[in-house]
């Protein structure tokens, strides 16, 4: 699936193709055949033409349809390489195709930050120069910033209508996904949610230890009910990162 990718993206872009790279849990080690996604950034000489969108959502409507299980897993995004150095809100338009919306322009979050800094420490490249030519360090309390920044736009939101956390699978993630931003927010760095979570399993004793390790097991854990926890545990997660709100803007 991803030769098919880059195929179709070199033939489309021509010139204006730069690289095209993994990240997310290809990159960082905890990719799940089961459930992961195939996250990718393909990186471009400028601003593509207008053109050219239609020819690259072509591209991904082809292989949605070609019955593989993969296709309906890419996630990726087409950034210049200019606004791929460091991340700019004012540069965060860029086109992308994702697991629950078609091929568009959309805006990437405060979680650009973080895909930058494992595109860049961990990223797989598929062609193109080295990512780290392309993506300045990422610092740590740039890392804390953004952490803080995505728990607090998207996960305290959550708390209000967990609908889409009634599975155990989606559980499993939120409890992950907490224990890599704790990780981060102690550390400035982050790891595979594996590991976060066996350091989180002994850095928050035993309150926390059970569920964290129902999320690791999740697809072996048939009938349990973890909401009520995982969302007192998303709300100690962000009281937690209440104290770095202030050393986040710290350079």
């Amino acid at each position: 699936m991803l030769h098919e990718v880059l195929s179709g993206v070199q033939t489309i872009l021509g010139n204006h193709f730069t690289g095209m790279y993994l990240y997310g849990s290809l990159a960082s080690g905890d990719f799940d055949p089961q459930r992961s996604d195939i996250d990718f950034v393909v990186v471009t000489a400028g601003e593509l033409p207008a053109e050219m969108l239609p020819a690259l959502e072509a591209m991904h409507a082809r292989l949605a349809a070609s019955g593989s299980k993969w296709a309906k897993r890419l996630e990726g995004s087409y950034i210049p390489q200019q606004a791929l150095r460091r991340y700019d809100p004012a540069q965060a338009q860029h086109p992308s195709i994702g697991v629950d919306w078609s091929f568009g322009v959309g805006h990437q979050g405060s979680d650009g930050v973080i895909q930058r800094y494992i595109l860049r420490e961990q990223g797989v490249m598929l062609a193109g120069p080295a990512p780290q030519t392309l993506i300045d360090p990422v610092q740590p309390n740039d890392l804390r910033r953004a952490v803080v920044a995505t728990l607090h736009e998207w996960w305290s939101q959550q708390l209000d209508n967990p609908v889409w956390m009634n599975s155990r699978e989606y559980q499993a993630y939120a409890v992950l996904t907490m224990c890599r931003a704790l990780y981060t927010l102690r550390y400035g760095a982050i790891v595979s949610k594996p590991i976060a979570a066996r350091w989180a399993q002994g850095a928050l004793g035993e309150r926390w230890a059970g569920l964290i390790e129902r999320a690791l097991t999740w697809r072996y854990a048939d009938g349990l009910e973890d909401l009520p926890e995982t969302l007192e545990f998303i709300r100690y997660t962000l009281e937690y990162s209440q104290q770095f709100k202030v050393t986040a803007q710290e350079t």
